[in-house]
């Protein structure tokens, strides 16, 4: 029998997949981690840990199957928490649930379980590892799960193929209310129990709050930038290459307060984000104010009027090659090259063409459409089929 370690979360869907891992013959063991102790900034009896850990307990209980907590929270502070500060100090948007699974779950957490004899980790992911054959190895796919609603590929665009070969995501083939009708066959505890929210591992928080504790609040001001702004009207240039088109596509306009009026003050420009509509407390505009650029600097708020203010939408973006990841090593493109491909730049965006074109110092996403709020810091997915196969921080 090979042994499995399932990382119970207390959530329907990990429940449901260690009971799958059982049914197929695995041995399987319940681990549990905790990853944070501050309930101070968490909204309260949205799912503290001690409840899930409780409920992860029951389950295990009720399966027949060893459990026990680890505690991650010291990796959990320096990988996660410190980066997010980091990244949010600096006028960027980190997407903590990517980094989690990247950091957390498939890295410390994966090292305990093989520590503890595991051949697999597994967990409660919408998605699907499939394997193929090639030049004599085995390379293993990041497939998207069976149901389209809840697929999570994309909060796992950052596994590499070390991790993906010691995976498994048992309830990929299914859909969500098929897990809870398992759930309630078997009478868990877990199955009506509510999707947690917020952050990985941390339940419901108020992120201006969870921010404070390092990033202090300083008064700014909130300035308006009209959509007939004249940047926005430029003819474009003509180019030498399409790497100098597109370089020219992706580029972050300046704003500077004398474009617009002030319509408002705020607590931070590092506590908002690009797209963001709530929080800003301004009234009286036609339609609502959308954050469109925040300089952290400077401390001031650019916003614009609806959805469709052209601060906010853009074709092109950029990845580093330090930020670059490729699932499928073996796909990776060679400076020059382009692959045609569907990519999103937030979890459950619908997919849209797309063109990769690496360049020498990094890879640049050119989408067919317009897309809304490209925030820097945040993931960019792309996949080819069903498959992800590769991903990178926005620039």
């Amino acid at each position: 029998m090979k042994r499995v370690i399932i990382g119970l979360s207390g959530g329907v869907d990990s429940s449901v997949a260690a009971y799958l891992l059982q049914q197929q013959g695995y041995e399987v063991i319940g681990l549990f981690m905790k990853n944070w102790h501050d309930d101070s900034v968490t909204i309260s009896n949205e799912c503290p840990w001690l409840d899930d850990s409780n409920d992860a307990m029951l389950v295990a209980d009720k399966l027949g199957i060893p459990f026990q907590t680890v505690d991650l929270s010291e990796q959990y502070k320096e990988r996660i928490v410190d980066y997010m500060f980091n990244e949010y100090e600096n006028g960027r948007t980190p997407n903590p649930d990517v980094l989690c699974n990247r950091e957390i779950k498939f890295d410390v957490f994966m090292k305990i379980a093989l520590d503890l004899g595991a051949d697999y980790v597994a967990t409660g992911h919408y998605c699907r590892k499939g394997t193929i054959e090639k030049d004599g190895e085995n390379v293993y796919q990041l497939l998207t799960g069976v149901d389209g609603n809840k697929d999570q590929s994309y909060f796992l665009c950052q596994l590499s193929q070390d991790q993906l070969a010691k995976s498994l995501f048992p309830i990929g083939e299914l859909t969500k209310p098929e897990v809870r009708k398992i759930a309630s066959e078997l009478d868990l505890i877990t199955a009506d129990k509510k999707d947690s929210q917020g952050l990985c591992f941390i339940g419901k928080v108020k992120l201006p709050e969870f921010l404070q504790q390092q990033l202090k609040p300083k008064e700014g001001e909130i300035v308006e930038i009209p959509n007939d702004l004249e940047v926005y009207n430029q003819t474009e240039p003509s180019f030498n290459s399409e790497e100098e088109k597109l370089k020219y596509l992706s580029r972050k306009i300046k704003y500077s307060k004398t474009q617009g009026k002030v319509v408002g003050k705020h607590q931070g420009a590092h506590y908002f984000t690009k797209g963001q509509r709530k929080g800003l407390g301004v009234g009286g505009t036609v339609e609502p104010l959308f954050v469109i650029d925040t300089d952290v600097e400077k401390n001031i708020i650019y916003t614009g009027q609806g959805k469709a203010h052209p601060g906010l939408l853009k074709k092109t973006l950029f990845v580093t090659n330090a930020e670059l990841h490729w699932v499928r090593q073996d796909l990776a493109l060679n400076t020059n090259e382009t692959l045609k491909v569907k990519a999103r730049i937030r979890y459950r965006q619908q997919l849209e063409n797309a063109t990769l074109l690496k360049v020498e110092d990094g890879i640049y996403v050119n989408f067919e459409n317009y897309q809304s709020a490209i925030t820097e810091g945040q993931f960019v997915a792309w996949y080819l089929n069903d498959e992800l196969v590769g991903s990178g921080v926005i620039y």
